[in-house]
C-alpha cells in the first residue's frame, strides 16, 4: 500500500508540474487546438480506433478525427452499440483505452448502459461528449436535445454516476489539465471517464507546451500476498488480473513458485489454459468436483485480482478460508508439487445428431488456435464456454458481472480491430439468437471495417438462460425466428463477397464445417447458424440459474 500512495503522489506533483508549466507558457510553444490536444493524448495512450455516432454537436471536432493521422473513426449504428465497440477495444488492447464520441443528450444517454457496464467491469473507456457552445450552456435557450427546462447538466449529473472522474471543459486556461487528470484517472484506475467538449471550445487554441511531458500513470496491480502454508498454495485469478494488466507478472509468479492455478469465470484466459499447472474455472459451488476440492482443500489462497460477483461465485458459494499465508525468502517461494488434474475437453460420445452443448463446447475447444480473440455473449455462450481450455495466448471476452444481453456484438468489433494492433489471430464471437437481435445492426460496421469474425449464433428459439431462471414455457422468451444466413446481405454485402453464413442442423454438419481449411482461415467475415434444441443448455448454467431462482424467489409470488 505505501508503494501506491508514493506512486499516487509521484503521479498527481507531475501533473501539478505540468499545469505550473502551462499556466506560466514557455516561449516558442506552438498553438494546438483543444480537440487536437485531446487527439494526441489519446495517440499517446496507444488509441487507433475511436467510435460513436455523428452529431451536431460533435461534427467540427470529428473533422479533426477524420484528419488524424493515426487515430480512425469507426462510426456505428448507434450509441449503445458504439460503447460495446469501445468496452471490447480496451479489453483487448491493454495498455490502451477505449474512446467514445457521443453527441449531447440524446447520444450520451443512449451510451450510458454500455459505459456503466465498463464501470461495472472495471475497463478504461474515455467517454467524449459533443455539447452546446459555451454561451448556450450560460444563457440556457430551448435548444434541441434538451429537457425543455433549461438543465443543461442533466446529463453530467448521469454521468457522474456511471464514470469514475468527470472533465466539463468550460475554458482555454485549464483545458489541458483537465483532459489530462481524467485521461490519467482512466488508466489509474481502470475506470472510465468523462468528457464534455463544447462546439467553440473544440477550436480554441492552447499551448501545446504540455504535450512535451509524457502523460504519466500508474496501473494498480491487485495482488495480495501472504506468507507460510506449508507449500500448500493454490493461485486463483480473476479479472482484476486482466483489467489492471498485471497478466505478466501474474505469469512470472506461476512459473517461478509452480503453484497450481485456477481462474474464476471473469478471469478465464488471464492463466495461458495450455499450462500443465492450470487446474481450470473455480466458481464456488459450481465447480467441477475435482476442481472444488483442490481450491477449497489448499492451506492458501493466493488471489489475484478476485471480483465475487453472483454469476462470477457461483451465487456467493465460495468456501475458503480467510487466513492463508505463504513463505517467500529473497525472491525464492517454497511450493510442494501439488497435483494438478489437467484440464483437458473430452468430447462425449452421443447416440444422436442432435447438436447438444454438452458435446458443442468441447467440439469448438478443438477449432481453436492460439492468438484467437473468443467473445462470449451472456448466457448459454459464457457458461458453456468455461468448461473447456482455450489455446495459448488466447484472449476471453464476457460480460459476467454487468451482463447486458447483446454487449459481445459490439463488442466484438472492437476486439477484432484491437486485436489487428496487437497482432492477435481470429476474433471468434459465440451469441445467442435472442442476444444478438438487440445489436444485431454492428455487423453492418463490420463489413464496412473490412473485420472478420467468425460468429457462431446459437439458435434454441429464444432466451435460453431467461428460460431456465423463470417462465421455462411462456411467451415473454419467445423470440421471431430470423432467416440468419440471409443477414449479411441485408446488412451490406450485396454481392456475397465479403462474407459467407452456414446453417448447421447437427455434428456431422458442424464438424464437416469446422474441419474444412478455407472455413478456419477466416479471411472473410462468416456467420454459422448452429441449431440447438430449445431446453437444452451447459450444466454451469443449470446450476447457476437453479441457484439464482432459488435467491429470486419467484414462487412466492405464484
Amino acid at each position: 500500500m505505501a508503494a501506491a500512495t508514493e506512486k499516487a503522489l509521484e503521479a498527481e506533483m507531475n501533473r501539478l508540474k505540468l499545469q505550473i508549466k502551462t499556466l506560466k507558457g514557455e516561449e516558442n510553444a506552438e498553438d494546438i487546438f483543444v480537440g487536437s490536444y485531446l487527439l494526441a493524448r489519446l495517440s499517446e495512450l496507444g488509441v487507433t480506433s475511436m467510435f460513436g455516432v455523428p452529431g451536431d454537436f460533435n461534427l467540427g471536432f470529428l473533422d479533426l478525427v477524420e484528419d488524424h493521422p493515426t487515430i480512425d473513426w469507426v462510426g456505428n449504428c448507434n450509441e449503445l452499440n458504439a460503447s460495446y465497440a469501445a468496452d471490447g477495444y480496451a479489453r483487448v488492447k491493454q495498455g490502451s483505452v477505449g474512446a467514445l464520441l457521443t453527441t449531447f443528450g440524446v447520444g450520451e444517454l443512449s451510451a450510458t448502459n454500455g459505459i456503466a457496464g465498463a464501470f461495472s467491469e472495471m475497463v478504461p473507456v474515455v467517454h467524449i461528449a459533443g455539447v452546446p457552445n459555451l454561451l448556450q450552456q450560460s444563457t440556457k435557450p430551448l435548444l434541441h436535445h434538451t429537457l425543455g427546462d433549461g438543465r443543461y447538466d442533466a446529463y453530467t449529473k448521469a454521468a457522474e454516476q456511471f464514470t469514475y472522474s468527470q472533465a466539463i471543459l468550460t475554458n482555454t486556461y485549464s483545458a489541458a489539465a483537465e483532459i489530462d487528470r481524467v485521461l490519467s484517472d482512466c488508466v489509474v484506475q481502470g475506470r472510465p471517464v468523462y468528457i464534455t467538449l463544447p462546439t467553440d471550445l473544440a477550436y480554441a487554441k492552447i499551448s501545446s507546451d504540455r504535450l512535451k511531458t509524457k502523460n504519466h500513470s500508474v496501473i494498480d496491480e491487485i495482488v495480495k500476498l501472504v506468507e507460510e502454508a506449508g507449500g500448500d498454495v493454490v493461485v486463483l485469478a480473476d479479472a482484476c488480473s486482466i483489467r489492471h494488466d498485471v497478466v505478466a507478472e501474474l505469469k512470472e509468479l506461476l512459473h517461478k513458485t509452480g503453484y497450481p492455478v485456477y481462474c474464476a469465470p471473469m478471469g478465464k484466459s488471464a492463466v495461458d489454459e495450455t499450462y500443465e499447472r492450470y487446474g481450470g474455472i473455480y466458481v464456488g459451488s459450481i465447480s467441477h468436483p475435482e476442481v472444488k476440492e483442490k481450491v477449497e482443500s489448499a492451506k492458501l489462497i493466493l488471489s489475484i485480482g478476485s471480483l465475487k460477483s453472483d454469476f462470477n461465485s457461483g451465487n456467493f458459494t465460495y468456501s475458503i478460508p480467510t487466513t492463508r499465508t505463504v513463505e517467500a525468502r529473497r525472491g525464492q517461494a517454497k511450493a510442494l508439487k501439488l497435483e494438478v488434474p489437467p484440464f483437458v475437453a473430452h468430447v462425449p460420445e452421443e447416440k444422436d445428431d442432435i447438436i447438444s452443448h454438452d458435446w458443442f463446447w468441447p467440439r469448438m475447444s478443438k477449432f481453436f488456435q492460439p492468438k484467437d480473440v473468443i467473445v462470449a455473449e451472456t448466457g448459454t455462450s459464457s457458461f458453456g464456454i468455461l468448461d473447456v481450455p482455450l489455446p495459448k495466448d488466447s484472449v476471453f471476452l464476457a460480460q459476467i458481472l454487468w451482463g447486458s444481453i447483446g454487449w459481445t456484438v459490439g463488442s466484438t468489433l472492437g476486439a477484432a480491430l484491437a486485436a489487428k494492433d496487437c497482432n492477435l489471430n481470429r476474433t471468434i464471437l459465440f451469441v445467442g439468437d435472442g442476444s444478438l437481435q438487440l445489436t444485431v445492426q454492428e455487423l453492418s460496421t463490420m463489413l464496412r471495417k473490412g473485420v472478420k469474425p467468425i460468429i457462431f449464433v446459437l439458435n434454441n428459439s429464444g432466451y435460453t438462460i431467461e428460460r431456465y431462471l423463470h417462465g421455462k414455457e411462456r411467451k415473454y422468451n419467445d423470440i421471431m425466428n430470423w432467416k440468419w444466413t440471409g443477414l449479411l446481405g441485408v446488412l451490406g454485402d450485396h454481392d456475397g463477397t465479403l462474407s459467407k453464413s452456414y446453417t448447421v442442423n447437427n455434428k456431422y454438419e458442424l464438424t464437416e464445417l469446422l474441419e474444412n481449411e478455407k472455413f478456419a482461415s477466416a479471411d472473410v467475415l462468416q456467420l454459422v447458424e448452429v441449431m440447438m434444441p430449445k431446453l437444452d443448455a451447459p450444466r454451469a448454467l443449470k446450476v447457476q440459474a437453479e441457484l439464482s431462482g432459488k435467491t429470486n424467489q419467484y414462487a412466492l409470488a405464484l
